[in-house]
This record gives C-alpha cells, structure tokens and sequence, in this order.
C-alpha cells in the first residue's frame, strides 16, 4: 500500500535476490508470498515508488502489509521517451520537455503544430494554415524524428524542407508529449539528430475491480481568426481483462485572418479567381484574410487492450486521419515582375494518414529481461501536390503513397533500482509509389508526366541497440548507449521524361552511433547533466530520387551518389531550486554536423539548366556538404508565489554556421531566431487563468540563409528593399472555468494587441486578434 495515501498499489513486481523467484501484486494490490523462504530478502518494485526489500518472516510479523513510499512526482516525473521504457526524469541526462493531457485541454491547441509551439522551446514553421513544421536546436523536417505510439512517423520521402505531417496528430486525442531536445539517434535510428517527438496518444483504461468502467469528454470550440469549428468525442470503456478507448474530432477552418499591426509586405492585396473560363486577378476586399488559406479534416482513432494474465497484456490500436484540399499559400503569393502572380493554383490533395499498431507486453522472470514489448505496425501515408500557372489550363498532378512497415522488440532488465538495462532491434520497410500527369482543365484530357519519385522504391532500415543506466551513487547516474543501423535503398529511374545518367539508386551503408551521458545531484537543490553523443541521418527516397522545383526558376534532380550525414553533439545542463519556490534551469549545446545533405547547383548530362514544367530552370541536387555548426543556450525558469499564482517562461537562443564549396561560411537553414515566453498563472478552486507574452528575435538580411534571400516574398523589406524577418510579440490570456465536475469552459484571447507578423521562415502570417471559445463536457 502506498505509505501516505494508504491506497492499494497494483503491478508491484515482487522477486528473491537471483531472481528466480518473482510475482506481480494484482489490481488490489494483493499478492502471495508462498513461493519465498521464510528469510530470504524478498524485493518490491514499482515505477514512483521506492524499492523496498525485507524478509517474508518481517513482513508476517507487521500484519502481512508492505508500505512503499512514493518518489516525489513533481520533483522527479517518470518519462518513457529516451528508453522506450519508464525512467525518472532526474536521471536521464538530455533535456525532455512533457506536456500532460491536462495542459494540453488547458492550452487548447488546434493542431499539434501548435501544440508543439505552446511548450515555448519549439519553434514552428508555417507555409500554409493547414501545416506546422517544428525547428529543434536548428533542425527541422527529416532531421528530426516524430513517432506516435512508439511507432516512427518519418517515411522514406520525408524532405528537407517544411512538413506538415505532424497535423495528422489530433492533439485533442494526445494523452501526453514528451520532447527529446538533441539527439536520439541510439534509440530511434535514422533522423534523430535535433531531436524527437514522442506522442502518446489515449490508452484503454482496465477496470481496478469488479465494477465497469465506463466514461467519456465531448468538445466543441469556436476561434474568430480562422472561424474554426470543431467537435470532438471520445469515451473509454473497461472492465479488470478488456478495455477499449474511442475519438472523433471534426476540424473545419476558414480563411486565416491576419493582425492589423505590422509589414505591409503580408497584406493579400489581390488573388486569383476564375470566372468564364478565365484566370482573373483581383482585388481582395479585406487584405488581411488571407485567401484561400482554409481547410477541413477528420481524425479517429480506437484502441482495444487485453490482459490474459498478470503477465500480459495485448494492445491493438488503428488512427486515422484525413484532410481537404488545401492551398500551399506560400506559393500563391508570388509574382512575376509583370505583376502577375506566377500560379493559379497550387495545393496539396487530401493528406491521409492510416497507421495499424499491434503491441504485446510480457513480464519475463528476470533472467533475460522484466519487461519486453513487442511491436508490429502498418501506415499508409497518401499525399498530391497540385499546381498550375497563372492563365495556364494545365495542372500538374504529383500523387504519392507510402506504406511503411515496423516490426520493434525492446526489453528491459533493471537489477534493483539501481542498474537498469535497456536492449532491442527494429525493422523498417517503406515502398514508395508516385505518379505525374498533367490535366487539362478545359478539354479533360490527361497524360502522363514525371512522377515526384522513383515509382516501386524501396527503403530498408535494420538495427540493433543496447542502453545502459548505472546509478553509481545515490546521487549520481551514468547512462551509455549504442546502436548499429544498416540501411538499404532501391530505386529505379524512368528515362521517359528525363534523360538520367544513371538507370538506378542503390545505397547499401551502415552507421555506427553511440551516447554517454551522466546526471550528478550534489545536494537535493541542484541538478547537473552532461552528455555525449552523435547522430545520423541515413538518405531516403526524397533524397537520392527527387524531381520537384523549390522555387521559381529551379529544379531538385535526382542524385545517387550521397552519403549519410552525422552529427557530434555536446550538452551541458544545470538546474538549480532556490528554497521551495524558485527553479532555473540553463542549458547549453553545440552539435557538429558533417557531410551535411544541401540543395545546391548540379549539372545533369553536362547542363546546368533544363526545362520543367515548361520553365527553364537552374538545376540542383541534394549533395553531401562540408560540414555545419550550431550552437545555443536555452534557459527557464519556474517561480512559485504560493498555491494559487506562479510565473515561468523560457528563452532560446542560437547560432550557427554552414561551409560553403569555396570555403565561405553562410547562415544555416533551420536555425530560428531568439525566441520565448513569460506566463503568469492564477489558478484557485474551480478557475484557472494564464496571461502570457510570446517574443522573437529579428533576422537582418545578411542574417539569412542565402536560400531565404532567395525568397523576398516570405519576408518583409528593409530599407534598402532586401527582405528581413522582423522582431515581434504577442500579449495573450487564457482561462478555463468549471461550472461544475462536468462541464467548463476555455476562454482564449490571443494576440491582444492584434499584431501582424510572420514567424521565421513562413509563407502566411499568424492569426490577429484571435477568440477562441470551447465548452467541455465530461460524462
């Protein structure tokens, strides 16, 4: 039983010295002792609690009751991020950021971009409403890795540049995130190199007694800036062996409303309709709605769990999600320098996501392992792209699938609490298919064109890894790791359209990647970490086989010859609590990345230029650089007034620099400006409010990287006319209030001062002043 509360602990892994003998407490806690010798010491294990060892004689005599106590949650939360497993968060020595179900319900995301961006240390790119590309420590896109359920959502076409993947995540089915800030390439493989993002959806819910559990939460939110309506449902229902958990959300967004405040630059002056069979430009009434920037989507998601035994449990699990069309804005508001805008039309098809996840866990006897989980997961991604130029009646059509296939086994053996060993292997295989047609708009008439990708390619990945936490001392914890990844790719180019040197890609490589890091707390009020690692990034399909224009006037070509990237990362952290109120904590990092995998100026059959999609245009291919670096320092601080008001907020800076071919040193692509935030919360009885200010930094022009002064129309101009990305804030308010234990209320008022602004990188401007009401109701 739990020592303060009194309360009966379940799942308490009960076992001898040699661990020959074991036995789990069942739901009540309850477990028999038969099998141990009078004196033999006898050990109990649970995650959050203290392990306690005594005698079977000794626990008779105190009235056959174990006490163990609780290990401070607030001091010390469990994550399962870095190991795949639980760990106390005080001895892991990266940095994790968590995020709870009940903030997220209080933070009241949209999408899960932005539930990412509301943890104030990720910084969130944007090109259309309907997308969201996270920035980690001056990496994006395929160098950082999602999963959700344990599973890795990076396919084999992940790019370099800006994704929109993660909104496929219904953040109002998110049970918690948490967020490896660095590498985590010993665990996760291939694209771990900024960092990951783990997002754990809604788990079934067993029954602790005879009694059925049966219960649920319904939504429904409304936001001025976009006109948003959303409704969502879940309900969870459980008996002591099987458990269920259901969701549905309904997503519809409207054109995104833009502040009033700010660069000129942003404003939608005009856009294209057609009418009779025309493309006409024409003037918007209201320029700060950006159009046509609106979106519908639909997620779900069931889960089933059952229990056979105390031993194991099966899960099943299937999410999906489905989006509208919808506009990539950033590419409708460019224009030629006749003043007509370059495209009619470009956007994404519906973006489908399905993933299947089959998970069974068994509690071993501690000879090879405590606990293994094993898993195997299907998901199908589908996603188009659309476009065509302005008074142009052919569209270009690229459609792309990817079913991808993960079959993982992890174990854990802990020897007590103080040695804990983590081991697995995993399998990934993506099958890539592509397609390219061109549809005439007026006639009907289609015909095939180049597809995006090599269609039919494949991309293996292999791997085996061992981890090891040592808590040496009471107050000192080592943990090392390592990890071998083999990967394999298998492409074959179609000439049809494209005269290639080359007929296949194949890549047969392996990589070698290792961590060793140490946590020292050298009294309760200090923390100091320490690591040391490296990371890769294996190419994929978008890599070595991509044809596509990223900008006006140039083409990405195909490029077998690359190689991995690595990258060599330090970190140092401290974290420091002043009396019972006070917490800073101070972080600083540098990562090396070489043979870094770029865009740059490529020759195809000895040409530097080619026509695509009926435009001359430069040609570039994806090429191993010299090398880049990046450095930052990130900072927080938590102050506790008293039980009702507290005051945190978080600053991030960082820097970093990319070798060019001649030896010159440019901006690197992905690193943000400084940014942060500071909050002030009340929270008592029944309401809860948060005021807050977001801020960040001004990139000068010469602060760019050279593809960012590339695209003046992203930006907004300085005096001299170049484009920069100015400095900028917001003050907000949020509150929730409970009428009573069912129902609330979230109030939000976002971007109170109604400014106008970009955040860096990003083709559409955030929303102005924003309202966004929600009714919550639990049942």
């Amino acid at each position: 039983m739990n020592n303060e509360t009194g309360e009966p602990i379940p799942n308490v892994a009960v076992y001898n010295k040699e661990k020959t003998k074991s036995a789990i407490a069942d739901f009540d806690g309850f477990v028999d002792l038969i099998k141990f010798d009078d004196k033999e010491t006898i050990f109990f294990q649970t995650m959050s609690f203290k392990t306690l060892k005594s005698s079977k004689r000794d626990i008779l005599a105190h009235g056959d009751l174990v006490k163990l106590t609780p290990v401070s949650q607030g001091m010390n939360p469990v994550v399962i991020s870095v190991s795949k497993f639980e760990q106390r968060k005080q001895d892991i020595p990266q940095k994790i950021i968590s995020t709870s179900a009940q903030e997220i319900k209080f933070n009241n995301p949209q999408t899960s971009a932005d539930l990412l961006q509301q943890t104030g240390q990720v910084y969130v790119q944007k090109s259309q409403q309907g997308g969201g590309s996270p920035l980690i420590r001056g990496f994006s896109t395929n160098r950082l890795l999602i999963t959700v359920d344990g599973v890795r959502m990076n396919n084999a076409t992940f790019r370099g540049g800006n994704l929109q993947n993660v909104i496929s995540i219904d953040p109002l089915c998110v049970e918690r995130t948490e967020i490896i800030l660095g590498p985590g390439s010993v665990v996760y493989g291939s694209d771990a190199i900024g960092g990951v993002m783990n997002f754990y959806t809604q788990s079934p819910v067993f029954a602790t007694d005879s009694i059925t559990n049966f219960a649920g939460n319904a939504l429904l939110r409304y936001a001025t800036a976009n006109n948003e309506n959303t409704a969502h449902l879940d309900f969870k229902y459980g008996t002591q062996r099987f458990a269920s958990a259901t969701s549905i959300s309904f997503n519809s967004y409207g054109d995104l409303h833009m502040g009033s405040n700010g660069p000129d630059e942003y404003l939608r002056n005009q856009y294209v309709v057609r009418r009779d069979d025309e493309d006409l430009l024409v003037d918007n009434s209201d320029p700060q709605r950006q159009i046509p920037t609106g979106f519908d989507q639909l997620n779900l998601l069931q889960k089933f769990s059952y229990k056979p035994s105390s031993d194991w449990q099966l899960d099943a699990g299937l999410i999906y999600t489905q989006t509208s069309d919808y506009s990539r804005y950033d590419a409708l508001i460019r224009f030629r320098e006749s003043g007509n805008p370059i495209s009619a039309q470009w956007y994404y098809g519906p973006q489908r996501w399905l993933m299947l996840n089959a998970r069974a866990t068994h509690r071993g006897n501690g000879r090879l392992y405590d606990k293994a989980i094993i898993t195997q997961a299907y998901q199908k991604f589908n996603e188009s792209r659309n476009n065509r130029d302005f008074q142009d009646v052919e569209l270009f059509e690229n459609d792309e699938q990817v079913d991808a296939l993960t079959t993982a086994i992890d174990f854990e053996r802990r020897n007590r609490e103080n040695n804990v060993l983590f081991y697995g292997a995993e399998y990934v295989y993506n099958k890539v298919g592509s397609e390219g047609s061109i549809f005439d708009i007026e006639t009907g008439n289609r015909r095939a064109a180049a597809s995006r990708y090599p269609d039919g390619s494949t991309w293996e990945s292999l791997a085996a890894y061992v981890s090891y936490q040592w808590r040496i001392e009471e107050n000192l914890t080592l943990q090392s790791g390592a990890r071998y990844n083999h990967i394999w790719i298998d492409a074959q180019f179609d000439d049809e359209f494209f005269d290639f040197p080359f007929s296949e890609a194949t890549v047969n490589t392996g990589a070698l990647t290792g961590a060793i890091g140490a946590t020292y707390l050298p009294d309760p009020s200090w923390e100091l970490r320490a690591n040391l690692s490296t990371a890769f990034r294996a190419p994929n399909i978008d890599d070595i086989g991509k044809i596509f224009d990223p900008s006006p006037g140039t083409v990405v070509v195909p490029n077998p010859d690359v190689d991995s990237e690595y990258s060599y990362n330090t970190e140092l952290g401290v974290k420091k609590r002043v009396g019972d109120q006070l917490t800073i904590e101070v972080a600083g990092y540098y990562t090396l990345l070489d043979d870094a995998l770029v865009a740059r100026d490529f020759e195809l059959n000895g040409e530097d230029q080619i026509i695509y999609q009926g435009e001359l245009s430069q040609v570039q291919a994806i090429q191993n650089a010299e090398r880049a670096m990046i450095y930052g320092v990130e900072i927080g601080m938590d102050y506790k007034l008293n039980d009702e008001w507290n005051l945190y907020g978080h600053y991030t800076w960082l820097d970093g620099e990319q070798e060019e071919e001649d030896g010159t040193t440019v901006a690197v692509r992905h690193v943000a400006p400084a940014f942060g935030d500071f909050h002030v919360v009340y929270d008592h009885d029944r309401f809860k409010a948060d005021a807050f200010v977001l801020f960040n930094g001004q990139f000068d022009f010469n602060e760019l990287a050279p593809s960012q002064q590339d695209r003046p129309y992203l930006y907004a101009q300085d005096e001299n006319g170049n484009p920069f990305s100015p400095s900028w804030y917001t003050l907000n308010l949020r509150s929730r209030y409970e009428i009573n234990k069912a129902l609330s209320v979230n109030a939000t008022l976002e971007n109170i001062t109604d400014q106008r602004y970009r955040t860096y990188s990003s083709g559409i401007a955030a929303a102005g002043r924003n309202l966004i009401l929600a009714l919550d109701y639990s049942f």
